[in-house]
């Protein structure tokens, strides 16, 4: 097979029929203001963590509503929980209160 200077990429549509949204249900049922996030990306601009790690809030956040929880595990023991994205937050998530709920329900679940 000749290598013509491109490659093909596995396909990156999201099926939300079939994907599982348990856990975003979950944590919104535990803590409601996560259904007020508009993913605007202060939180993850704000964030110490994402200044020295990979770790991204907004994309979590996407991640868990999409149903692609096996991607989160690796991000969630970066943050520090300074609540910094909290206080920027202009729809007032409480973004602690949730990585705390979700880190809960990743290691309950054995993702």
């Amino acid at each position: 097979m000749r290598n013509f200077g491109y490659s093909l990429n596995k396909s990156s549509v999201i099926d939300l029929e079939k994907a599982d949204t348990n856990l975003a249900k979950e944590i919104a049922q535990e803590e409601p203001s996560f259904l007020y996030c508009i993913y605007c990306g202060t939180c993850t601009g704000t964030c110490t963590a994402g200044n020295f790690t990979d770790f991204n809030l907004r994309k979590i956040q996407l991640l868990v509503k999409r149903g692609q929880i096996e991607e989160i595990k690796n991000l969630l023991p970066n943050c520090m929980l300074c609540g910094k994205c909290q206080m920027a937050c202009p729809k007032g998530v409480n973004t602690r209160h949730v990585l705390l709920i979700l880190n809960r329900l990743v290691h309950a679940r054995k993702i």
